[in-house]
């Protein structure tokens, strides 16, 4: 199975290490961070609550097509955040998840999630770049469920084996923004 195909399954366990993860307090998202993450010539369509709708054309496509789009700071540590993408795929019945972290995270570990304090899963990291590195997965319908009815996604990185950074990603929002996705 390829690695882009990891579904992110409800009830897989995170690392034993979760235990001493550290809740940091985000802000909110930035106007400047949702085309950036979407892709050149992106432009900021709606707000929903926390979360962004931005759109882009792109090559050679006919029609525009939208992703959801939050990014975070953590407040105490300028240096950690992430920008969360969430979009349907071209010409497919899938919806993807795509999370970028900043260069130097541990990747073996993966990407943690949890919602409204309940472990969801975990996902591997597929590549880095020069604006972090990424994981990206193929979401069940019940977690998005869950996402749909949550207040905070916390969405787990680690710096170091035993200790994990917790940042937490509102979903206020997120459900009238994803009946308005393209």
């Amino acid at each position: 199975m390829p690695t882009a195909r990891v579904v992110l399954a409800l009830g897989v366990a995170l690392a034993p290490a979760l235990g001493l993860v550290a809740e940091t307090r985000a802000q909110d998202a930035s106007a400047e961070a949702a085309p950036a993450a979407t892709g050149p010539g992106s432009i900021v369509r709606e707000t929903h609550g926390a979360w962004q709708v931005s759109c882009r054309t792109p090559p050679g496509a006919k029609e525009e097509k939208c992703a959801l789009v939050q990014s975070v700071t953590a407040e105490d540590r300028p240096n950690v955040g992430l920008t969360v993408v969430f979009y349907k795929a071209i010409g497919e019945d899938k919806k993807l998840l795509r999370v970028v972290v900043p260069l130097g995270v541990l990747l073996p570990t993966g990407l943690g999630l949890k919602i409204d304090g309940q472990d969801v899963g975990n996902a591997p990291f597929l590549k880095c770049g020069r604006r972090g590195c990424v994981a990206e997965v193929v979401l069940q319908d019940e977690v998005i469920a869950k996402m749909k009815a949550g207040s905070v996604a916390m969405f787990i990185i680690f710096d170091t084996p035993e200790a994990g950074i917790g940042i937490p990603v509102s979903l206020q929002g997120f459900g009238d923004a994803l009946a308005n996705l393209k």
